[in-house]
């Protein structure tokens, strides 16, 4: 993932003794209940600006249990200012993602994917060669917020040529992307997991392996059914489609070297916020380079110059543009919002932020995980609150790197006293802590792979079937004995 914060392992976490779990929970029952009223009054426009400001209204009430339990409200703002701190690297990446959204646009780049795409991927196979496809990316990478940003677009481009459902082929994309980031040793979750844990990385990829493979295969296989099932009677005339392409942009497959110069920069672990940058302006010199006649019309401007070219290439980056086709369906596939259409997706996360980090400052997530802990007393017990609290961290801290730092913290004396190796907890953290932050509409991760893909939550969440099946597999082999490690000599 890439919503990555300075060295989160060594956040402190925030205890209140004078907080009990049931004043911790008002908060998250008074956000659930206002969430659930505002999308049945707003549907999926909910996320335009009337949830962002339910957010900040179930902070209040946290503010409120917080003034009721003696927490300062300086102290509730300071930890606010860190949340939003820890995101601004997010927040960056998402600005570089529209920017590069943009002048991949232009410069033909999305449209020679999808030009290609769709001569290859047939509806059948369609949605199961999206789940490979992005697992063999981001398992590269390391990174499944790359993966989307990449050849996520394009999928999702030839999804809507296809006539393919965007939320199924959504939800094959972040099942293939999860995978990928993952069982990645370049990613940073997988990183983190075994350090909070106290175990290495390398064993605990081995032993994720044990249930994050039958995971990925059970998912492959629900694609591949339904792809076999998919009603392609009706299914867009490609033949057009490709002919309209082509009419529109130089297509050529020279242009496939600049996202295979941006995933191999992220390979040999340059920043991605840099390997983001750096494709940007490569899509920018291809466009000027392939598409003259394009950057020109999406300048506005009547006679191609340095003026013209700058202004197009500008427009691309920061703001609304659409590249007109002879194709009504193509017309709003080649539109892209640049920088500004990833302020919304901002917006969302900075409001969450300061919901999480209230949270945070009144010691409701430390009393939530507490509360999880002491509920269950057996090995299967033990497993199950660590899911839960992963879950529950997700919805009420809104990032996935406290999802796994908490729980981490809080339980990893817990499995040792059980007699478990320390693998254990690492692979439940990523099982549930690390996928399900994409199932979350306000947590960063589901903001992010939303607004990228230009899918709500919502429409993806039930095919993101790696996603949520990964909680119940690690529940599973819990709950049989299955492969549960434990310490020498116990």
């Amino acid at each position: 993932m890439e919503n990555s914060t300075a060295n989160p392992e060594n956040e402190p976490i925030i205890e209140n003794r004078e907080l009990n779990i049931w004043e911790a929970l008002i908060p998250v029952i008074a956000l659930i209940g206002m969430l659930a009223f505002n999308v049945f009054v707003y549907g999926d426009d909910a996320l335009s600006g009337s949830n962002q400001f339910i957010l900040l209204l179930g902070g209040g009430v946290a503010a409120i249990v917080g003034f009721f339990n003696k927490v300062e409200f300086d102290y509730m703002i300071d930890e606010v200012a860190k949340n939003i701190q820890s995101t601004a690297g997010a927040i960056l990446i998402l600005l570089m993602v529209g920017a590069l959204a943009g002048t991949w646009m232009i410069s033909g780049i999305i449209p020679t994917m999808i030009y290609y795409g769709l001569q290859i991927l047939n509806p059948t196979i369609f949605l199961a060669a999206c789940v490979i496809i992005c697992s063999v990316i981001s398992l590269a990478t390391g990174s499944s917020w790359t993966t989307s940003a990449t050849v996520g677009i394009a999928l999702v481009g030839i999804a809507d040529a296809l006539d393919i459902s965007l939320g199924m082929t959504a939800g094959a994309i972040l099942s293939g992307a999860y995978f990928g980031d993952k069982m990645s040793p370049l990613s940073d979750t997988t990183n983190l997991a075994p350090a909070m844990a106290g175990t290495d990385l390398f064993t605990h990829i081995r032993y994720m392996a044990l249930t994050t493979v039958p995971t990925i295969t059970i998912t492959i296989l629900v694609f591949v059914i339904i792809g076999l099932n998919l009603n392609t009677e009706g299914a867009t005339d490609t033949t057009s489609i490709l002919n309209s392409i082509d009419a529109s942009f130089n297509i050529s497959p020279w242009l496939f070297l600049v996202p295979v110069i941006v995933i191999v920069l992220i390979i040999k672990k340059t920043s991605p916020l840099i390997a983001l940058l750096i494709g940007t302006l490569l899509g920018a010199v291809a466009a000027i380079i392939a598409q003259p006649d394009v950057v020109l019309a999406v300048s506005g401007m009547e006679s191609l110059n340095f003026i013209s070219g700058y202004k197009g290439i500008m427009n691309a980056i920061t703001v609304d543009t659409a590249v007109e086709t002879d194709s009504e369906a193509l017309n709003d596939l080649f539109a892209s919002s640049g920088m500004a259409g990833m302020l919304g997706t901002i917006w969302l996360i900075i409001c969450a932020m300061v919901f999480g980090g209230i949270m945070e400052a009144i010691g409701a997530l430390a009393r939530i995980s507490k509360a999880l802990l002491d509920m269950f007393h057996t090995t299967f017990g033990l497993f199950a609150s660590t899911v839960f609290s992963c879950l529950a961290l997700n919805v009420t801290a809104s990032d996935q790197y406290l999802a796994i730092v908490v729980p981490g913290k809080m339980f990893a004396k817990a499995y040792r006293d059980k007699g478990l190796a320390p693998e254990n907890l690492s692979r439940s953290l990523e099982d549930s802590g690390t996928v399900t932050s994409v199932l979350v509409p306000w947590n960063t991760c589901g903001a992010y792979h939303s607004g990228v893909l230009g899918v709500p939550v919502l429409s993806y969440a039930g095919y993101a079937f790696f996603n949520y099946l990964s909680p119940f597999m690690t529940l599973l082999f819990a709950a049989f004995g299955i492969k549960i490690k434990k310490l020498a000599g116990k």
